[in-house]
């Protein structure tokens, strides 16, 4: 039986350029969690403040209607910085 030939080279040798990855990221910046649960207890506290005063507090009146878009915008504000969370 005739004898097969020889790898003249090596198997697989990866390059010493290592192929370039996805970066892993570090942990989330400290004042990333209490940022967002700033963000998500003032967007609760100014609708609810809107709702029981029924709009006729001295800082909120001004806004009328606009005050849920005032409250609602803090929470997602929230939600955009609960994304960044790792």
């Amino acid at each position: 039986m005739p004898v097969s030939r020889k790898r003249k080279k090596a198997a697989y040798t990866p390059s010493t350029t290592a192929a370039i990855g996805p970066k892993k990221k570090g942990p989330s910046p400290v004042w990333l969690a209490p940022m967002m649960l700033a963000l998500f207890g003032i967007g609760v506290l100014w609708l609810v403040v809107f709702y029981i005063t029924e709009g006729n507090m001295p800082l909120v009146s001004g806004l009328e209607n606009w005050n849920l878009l005032v409250g609602f915008g803090f929470i997602i504000a929230g939600f955009g910085l609960s994304t960044q969370w790792r």
